[in-house]
């Protein structure tokens, strides 16, 4: 049975569809560049920084860890919101546990396949819903939505999360991403 967070906008004391956004029943395409391929022989997931473990896991490995579904929303920044997004994957506290994360670990920089970085604060990923995902409603990640793997946050609009995340790097200082250095919202409240 999935596990449903939808009411996650309640912990923030706003409405299930935020200031600005509009419910879309679709769930648009955007990306910085075209989807990269992947081979799933060769695709590998690493963490590295400040852990204890740094983990260098092949896509069969990365699909052994401990997972869960779970229903959430999902934010864009640009303007629209789909509810009831069924997610299967890895939550980032379980990915955390098993790289050990270090005392002095405060900040996240998620790395894709195709270059593109976000980073977060250790306090916001380290929350269940937070996930690394394989599935989406039943099926694989399509590969235009991130897969073979993304991060969700669903706390967060979608820039946060990382389509074709490659690896996690754990910070001792604070850094920002590909849009951050842009000029989006660093929070991206």
């Amino acid at each position: 049975m999935p596990k449903d967070v939808t009411h996650l906008y309640e912990e923030f004391d706003g409405d299930r569809l935020p200031p600005g956004q509009r419910e879309t029943q679709g769930f648009p395409v955007l990306s910085k560049s075209g989807t990269p391929s992947w081979d799933p022989e060769t695709w590998s997931f690493e963490v590295w920084g400040a852990v204890e473990n740094q983990l260098d896991l092949s896509f069969d490995e990365f699909r052994d860890l401990p997972s869960e579904t779970q229903i959430q929303d999902f934010h864009c920044v640009t303007g629209w919101s789909k509810f009831d997004c069924e997610f299967e994957g890895v939550t980032f506290p379980t990915l955390a546990e098993e790289a050990g994360v270090t005392e002095d670990a405060v900040h996240v920089m998620f790395h894709a396949m195709d270059g593109y970085t976000t980073n977060l604060s250790l306090e916001q990923c380290m929350r269940d819903e937070v996930m690394f995902v394989w599935g989406y409603d039943g099926d694989d990640l399509p590969a235009d939505h991130g897969g073979p793997l993304r991060v969700v946050t669903p706390h967060k609009y979608a820039y946060k999360g990382a389509k074709w995340v490659s690896g996690v790097e754990f910070l001792t200082e604070p850094e920002r991403g590909y849009w951050e250095k842009r000029g989006y919202s660093n929070t991206a409240n």
